[in-house]
């Protein structure tokens, strides 16, 4: 895959992909809120429709395929709440993977923060995705146990990103 075939966009621009993006991040992300529901999660995918704002969605697109998504939100850890703000719901489709999507994607959400004068920048993760942050210049800063997982939170300076 080339640079050039990759599309990122406001997912604001692309309201038909908001059921799919839905899905994704409720069968990737689900177990995290084992009360919410596939309708509560499209309806605050709705709410954060938005362009060169906290929150927003950015959606990856191959021609018209969608096959990624981030987002730039002000709260995603309830236990950080004086954390502000995230890189969350990252998920690039299983046959897109190692192919720079998610790289693209984390690259992009970076630049939203900067552009919005946001001078640090935090995402959680679990253990598997550690290195793939660490290898963009993110810097763990803890492990907590948040919602039955083990979770490690880390920064971006966006000074220096």
């Amino acid at each position: 895959m080339t640079d050039a075939a990759l599309t990122l966009a406001y997912l604001a621009d692309y309201p038909a992909h908001v059921p799919q993006v839905a899905r994704w991040l409720h069968d990737q992300f689900g177990y995290l809120s084992p009360n919410s529901t596939l309708e509560k999660r499209l309806a605050r995918l709705r709410a954060n429709l938005n362009r060169a704002a906290v929150p927003t969605v950015l959606v990856a697109l191959l021609g018209d395929e969608p096959v990624g998504t981030a987002s730039l939100v002000a709260e995603d850890m309830t236990i950080r709440p004086q954390l502000t703000p995230w890189l969350a719901s990252v998920y690039v489709t299983p046959a897109h993977r190692q192919r720079g999507v998610g790289r693209a994607l984390v690259r992009r959400v970076v630049d939203e923060a900067a552009a919005l004068g946001h001078t640090r920048l935090w995402l959680y993760t679990s253990d598997d995705r550690i290195r793939f942050y660490q290898a963009m210049g993110w810097a763990i800063t803890e492990q907590v146990d948040y919602r039955g997982a083990r979770m490690t939170i880390m920064a971006l300076d966006l000074s220096s990103a």
